[in-house]
């Protein structure tokens, strides 16, 4: 091979390996929304055959009777699997980024990566505001 097709084909091999490295990273790195969701975690589990990641899904109710919607999700980090597993059975809000185009389902099998929870606190009963009179017209 001549110098001048190696210039030529080094650059070209140097880009496919990188080119998709760079893809990787930031697709995993870069956030395309960030959001909350509430309700009931319903599944938690460790999924995979050769990348294992915490696949998992939460039941948001809307209004009690309601139908529930089910939100998936993946979790990258341990600790916060294991947040999500000592608040199993409690209404939670789950804090998420979601990562578009991962080009593999060996880094998530969704696109939303939750990173952090929170129990939600019940509120005390609210009183209701006494309605206050009318006056009365003069007769």
């Amino acid at each position: 091979m001549s110098s001048k097709s190696l210039r030529i084909f080094l650059p070209i091999v140097a880009a496919l390996l990188v080119l998709p490295l760079l893809w990787v990273w930031l697709t995993l790195h870069w956030s395309y929304s960030e959001g909350e969701r509430a309700g009931y975690v319903q599944k938690l589990s460790r999924k995979g055959w050769l990348c294992k990641t915490w696949e998992g899904e939460i039941a948001m109710v809307t209004m009690p009777g309601a139908i529930p919607e089910k939100f998936f999700f993946t979790v990258p980090q341990e600790s916060v699997a294991n947040q999500i597993n000592a608040l199993a059975g409690k209404r939670v809000v789950l804090v998420y980024q979601q990562h578009k185009f991962i080009p593999s389902s060996c880094f998530a099998e969704t696109e939303y990566f939750v990173t952090a929870i929170h129990e939600v606190q019940d509120q005390a009963a609210v009183q209701p505001v006494p309605a206050t009179p009318r006056l009365q017209p003069p007769h």
